[in-house]
């Protein structure tokens, strides 16, 4: 957590979407005027200098055309490495800032996805819910069989900073692995010996894929009922990216049908909504989005959107934008 960005010239006002932990409320409070709100009014965000925005918190182009002319706000630093809850261009054409947090939670996302495809191979939520219920009669050999990681072939579809942490983690369990992305990657496939393939090829190759895309109209729905349906009948399917990627009614249909051996997924379409029928599937693992989180990743991501606050109302250029604006 990097706050050494400061202090500025003025006390700003800064609107945080969702309470953070402790110790960076503490650090901006040296800094900022804090107000917290989850809601969206442009009205109020327009009163302040600078916002920190959660992935709940959707700003369309509606919102940016209800700021008052006069607005204070120049910044939008969202907390997530993801932005496809703002409008970025219509954003732009208020003249603000918009910025994300790579980088500092590569790790912790790349984490959780090998810890999902663990849990669903080896079956340990299932085997929990069994000895928490009392029903566990004792060992015996066939008992909860699951699946190993090694020598089994991972696709990773989407080999951006995630994805390719991913791989090397997965690498270090013996898997050999696939991948896509919008072109080859020349050092990645030196460091893991990871192939590059198309999507269609990989689906139909691999044992398990591990989803790393972000959200957006390219991507939605990507994983429709016929790419799910080229996968191995026993294979897994893992998403940390974004839940708008799966056609979640189609998977639902492919899982309920056995096509699918399993899934585990951290995000879903219309979070937190997530359907009855996918909850009750045995052979799914659902987390509530927490890629993200732990203390070190969600300290490390109020640094950096400390870090591209300090910059935009100090007239420069925030280090992790994700436009540009004249002028600057």
């Amino acid at each position: 957590m990097d706050f050494s960005a400061g202090p500025l010239s003025f006390r700003p006002s800064l609107l945080l979407g969702a309470s953070l932990l402790t110790e960076a409320m503490d650090a901006l409070s040296a800094h900022c005027q804090l107000q917290i709100s989850a809601g969206v009014d442009p009205l109020y965000f327009g009163q302040h200098h600078a916002a920190i925005t959660t992935l709940s918190q959707k700003l369309d182009a509606s919102f940016f055309r209800g700021l008052p002319t006069n607005h204070r706000l120049k910044i939008i630093a969202n907390y997530a490495v993801g932005y496809d809850n703002i409008d970025v261009s219509a954003a732009q054409a208020r003249g603000i800032w918009v910025t994300n947090t790579p980088d500092v939670l590569t790790e912790a996302t790349a984490e959780l996805a090998i810890a999902l495809l663990l849990s669903m191979c080896r079956r340990i939520v299932a085997g929990d819910r069994w000895v928490k219920a009392g029903a566990w009669p004792g060992w015996t050999p066939t008992q909860l069989l699951g699946r190993g990681l090694k020598n089994k072939v991972l696709g990773i579809v989407g080999a951006g900073r995630i994805g390719q942490a991913t791989a090397v983690l997965a690498k270090a369990h013996g898997m050999s692995l696939v991948y896509t992305a919008r072109s080859p990657k020349k050092a990645f496939e030196e460091r893991t010996g990871a192939v590059f393939l198309s999507l269609a090829t990989l689906c139909q190759r691999a044992d398990m894929i591990s989803i790393h895309l972000p959200g957006s109209s390219e991507t939605h729905h990507l994983f429709n009922a016929t790419l799910l349906r080229s996968m191995k009948p026993e294979a897994y399917l893992v998403n940390t990216g974004r839940g708008s990627v799966i056609d979640e009614q189609a998977l639902i249909t492919c899982l309920q049908d056995g096509h699918l051996a399993g899934a585990a997924l951290d995000v879903f379409e219309r979070e937190p909504q997530v359907p009855e029928a996918l909850r009750r599937l045995p052979q799914v693992i659902l987390t509530p989005h927490i890629g993200s989180a732990t203390r070190e990743a969600r300290l490390a991501m109020a640094g950096v959107c400390w870090q591209n606050i300090a910059a935009a109302l100090s007239a420069q250029l925030p280090p992790q934008r994700v436009n540009s604006l004249s002028g600057l």
